[in-house]
């Protein structure tokens, strides 16, 4: 039976980065975003001009907007996406903050952090057609186990 063969690995292959991202993705959005943004509106804090350079701000607010809409939070899960992820690759320009610059990041700048969120969130709700768009970070620990679980019967038994 004959299979859908895959590329082969050892072939040197030659694109664009530009290529590898889907011209739909929300990376794409996200990035036009915080590139017209002035950052220094927000807050941010300033980084120290001694020792090795510091990533980008914008770069590190790109991962944290990409994480809150793909539903990544941690700060290592975050830089393990700028190591795999083809998106965050291309959106960041290919840069690997490890997971402790990340995290640091949001601790010193999170009021900016949470400004950017609600602006991002008010121009694509003022982009979507149907007017508005929320964000649900609610967790909730499920049990539904038959002892918790009512029907109207089992109510109007316990009830009596």
């Amino acid at each position: 039976m004959p299979y859908i063969s895959g590329f082969d690995r050892n072939q040197l292959m030659c694109c664009s980065w530009d290529t590898l991202v889907d011209k739909e993705s929300i990376a794409r959005i996200i990035d036009a975003f915080v590139n017209l943004l002035d950052i220094k509106k927000y807050g941010m804090k300033s980084v120290s001009a001694e020792g090795r350079p510091s990533y980008d701000p914008r770069s590190l607010y790109k991962i944290y907007i990409y994480g809150s809409r793909k539903g990544i939070r941690s700060s290592r899960k975050l830089a393990e996406s700028c190591k795999v992820n083809l998106e965050v690759k291309w959106m960041i320009g290919g840069v690997e903050p490890d997971f402790r610059t990340i995290a640091d990041f949001r601790k010193n700048n999170i009021d900016s952090l949470k400004e950017i969120f609600y602006e991002f969130n008010r121009r694509i709700s003022g982009a979507v057609e149907w007017g508005f768009s929320s964000v649900d970070g609610t967790k909730i620990q499920a049990n539904n186990a038959k002892d918790n679980n009512f029907i109207k019967n089992k109510l109007d038994d316990r009830i009596k």
